[in-house]
């Protein structure tokens, strides 16, 4: 795990060495354990580096292949590269280190860029390539690992993060309007663009090729989702024992590493089923949990804490547990180093994320994450339901997209902007952004409820899904700690795809029968049926406590709705509501008002969008009007 940085002058310019080292020491802290940097003409490659295998200088970066004709920066994790440096071996490769690198570069020189295509794993890839004179940037099939770039036509830059780019001396910080728009209809990117203006982010599963005779990025994607092909001849039982095999397979593999791994340990079936694997694989497994102060909070949240389940399973593994209890003010202290690290915009309230990935750090480098197992095997069922039986297309699309309107749906966004705004977006553009995630598949069909859900998982696994890994790694990296997915392994993925949805979802049949005409019974059920992960459920049922299998699902979030109503109410006000407030130039603030009343004055529940004000105020301050963090 660290951070990668690369400057590539087509027109044969070289680029200084002083100015890559200010934009590598931008993500510093992905890579606290070291740096290095390779120089040649028109390529500048830098690497930050967080040791995890091989922590001698044999595993430092930039890479060299034997041949002489690769270098490479490397951020992530192979998990099967033992299986690949074996093989490489019997084509006469030799290696010097135990890393995962030496066998990503060894590879690249017997099989070329196409060797990007075997590998099971997170990565974020910078190759040059000095006979072709050409770079290749290639990311991982789920998009784990970020990576971002800014092509002019006459200069390629790419980073692990932005603010490396925005080190660079000829990059000016502008705000793209049309990519504000999206994120305040989806409180995410379903596009590839970012809040910055020319910055892009590479799609997962795609590589492209960099060379002087470069006029515009073309993506080669290599590998995409596909839950049509469900297997018919699967039982049940089948289903059960494949998924359970696999998943201790994945757990095993990602617990590779010559420093110390831990686990988050929420409460919930899915990190539970990791940390129960996990703790048989060392001898005291380290497991930690980000609980809140309930004092004052009311109503649904007062669920939201989970340590007492998670001092449940930490107890019936006997794990060394740490637990972290934030209350409603920490908020203030996070929020601008949260949106700092962020810098891309996304899903959620991400600043216990941010809490938690710290308290791990100070224990491991490396920590399990369930992200994955909802995606995978039907974990949202009340979002399925909406749509199963949609009766075309069309339908199908436009329930959808009523539903992902996260924030401010499309009648309102006039309202939102200010008038120079509105004049620089079109407010059909999120629309046509959230179908292309469809129609860019021409193997989705629309003819059953099935084919319905199906669509949904993969819909959810392209958009929503990055969006939790990308906070995932932001904020962990801001604290200079790994994060690791055991659902995201490459066979238990390919097998979960083939999993009939009738096995994923347990009340698919009684959903049926329902009368779509019965609005009251309909919608009861919609939001009460909380069947999803069947199957998984089952395959844990060995090595899990029943009771938190068949624990309600809930996500991990911090109980605002109660805080945002009290003591943050002051703080949101001062942010979002005084003269001083940098977004204003870009949102509407009468806007803003309405909407911080109608939820203070417990009106409308609008935790998730006062939320997206808070970040897009602290990214206008930080990035736009480069405020220091104190």
């Amino acid at each position: 795990m660290c951070g990668i940085v690369g400057v590539y002058n087509l027109n044969g310019e070289p680029f200084g060495l002083s100015a890559l080292k200010k934009m590598s020491d931008a993500i510093a802290h992905r890579g606290p354990d070291g740096d290095g940097y390779f120089t040649e003409n028109s390529i500048a490659l830098a690497h930050r580096r967080l040791a995890i295998l091989d922590t001698s200088p044999r595993g430092a970066q930039p890479m060299t292949s034997k041949d002489g004709n690769w270098v490479v920066v490397f951020n992530g994790c192979i998990y099967n590269f033992l299986q690949l440096k074996q093989e490489l071996r019997a084509k006469g490769h030799e290696f010097v280190s135990t890393t995962d690198t030496e066998v990503l570069v060894e590879g690249l020189a017997a099989y070329g860029p196409s060797f990007f295509e075997r590998l099971d794993g997170m990565f974020a890839v910078g190759a040059w390539n000095k006979a072709e004179q050409a770079l290749y940037l290639s990311r991982d099939r789920y998009g784990v690992k970020p990576l971002y770039y800014w092509f002019t036509g006459r200069t390629l830059v790419f980073a692990s993060e932005i603010k490396a780019i925005i080190a660079h001396p000829s990059f000016s910080t502008k705000l793209n309007p049309e990519a504000l728009n999206e994120y305040f209809t989806f409180q995410n990117m379903f596009s590839f663009r970012t809040l910055f203006a020319g910055v892009n982010m590479l799609p997962p599963a795609n590589t492209v090729k960099i060379d002087a005779h470069t006029e515009s990025i073309k993506h080669h994607s290599w590998w995409d989702y596909d839950f049509t092909k469900t297997d018919p001849s699967l039982s049940f039982e089948d289903a059960i024992s494949t998924t359970e095999k696999l998943f201790k397979q994945a757990v095993s593999r990602q617990m590779i590493a010559d420093v110390p791994v831990g686990s988050y340990l929420s409460g919930g079936m899915d990190s539970g089923s990791i940390t129960a694997q996990a703790s048989k694989h060392v001898k005291r497994l380290t497991t930690f949990t980000c609980g809140f102060d309930m004092s004052e909070v009311t109503g649904v949240e007062a669920n939201y804490d989970e340590r007492r389940d998670a001092e449940l399973m930490a107890n019936y593994f006997k794990t060394e547990h740490y637990e972290q209890v934030l209350n409603a003010g920490d908020i203030r202290w996070s929020l601008p180093r949260v949106v700092y690290h962020l810098e891309d915009l996304r899903v959620g309230m991400s600043y216990p994320n941010y809490y938690i990935s710290r308290l791990a750090s100070k224990f491991v480098k490396v920590c399990l994450q369930g992200t994955g197992g909802d995606e995978l095997f039907g974990g949202y069922p009340w979002r399925y339901y909406r749509i199963f039986k949609s009766v075309s297309q069309r339908e199908f699309f436009d329930l959808y997209y009523e539903f992902w309107q996260r924030l401010v749906p499309d009648q309102q966004r006039e309202e939102l902007f200010v008038p120079e705004i509105r004049k620089q977006v079109d407010f059909s553009d999120p629309k046509r952004i959230f179908e292309r995630v469809f129609t860019f598949n021409d193997k989705l069909q629309y003819n059953t409820p099935e084919d319905h859900i199906n669509n949904s998982l993969y819909f959810e696994a392209k958009t929503f899904l990055p969006g939790l890994l990308l906070v995932g790694d932001k904020l962990s990296m801001a604290n200079g700690l790994e994060e690791r997915f055991p659902f995201l392994d490459n066979e238990l993925v390919n097998f979960a795809q083939k999993i009939p949805v009738n096995f994923k979802l347990g009340n698919l049949e009684q959903m049926l029968t329902i009368n779509e005409n019965d609005f009251r019974k309909r919608s009861k059920s919609y939001q009460e049926f909380d069947d999803g992960k069947n199957v998984l459920r089952k395959a844990m049922l060995n090595f899990m406590p029943e009771k938190i299998i068949n624990r309600k699902k809930q996500g991990f979030s911090a109980p605002d709705e109660s805080w945002y109503r009290g003591e943050n109410a002051a703080y949101i006000k001062e942010l979002l509501l005084d003269k001083k407030t940098v977004s204003s130039e870009f949102i509407n603030q009468e806007y803003i008002r309405k909407i911080v009343h109608e939820h203070i004055d417990q009106h409308i529940n609008h935790r998730l969008l006062i939320w997206s004000f808070m970040n897009f105020e602290w990214w206008c301050r930080i990035f736009l009007n480069n405020e220091k963090i104190e």
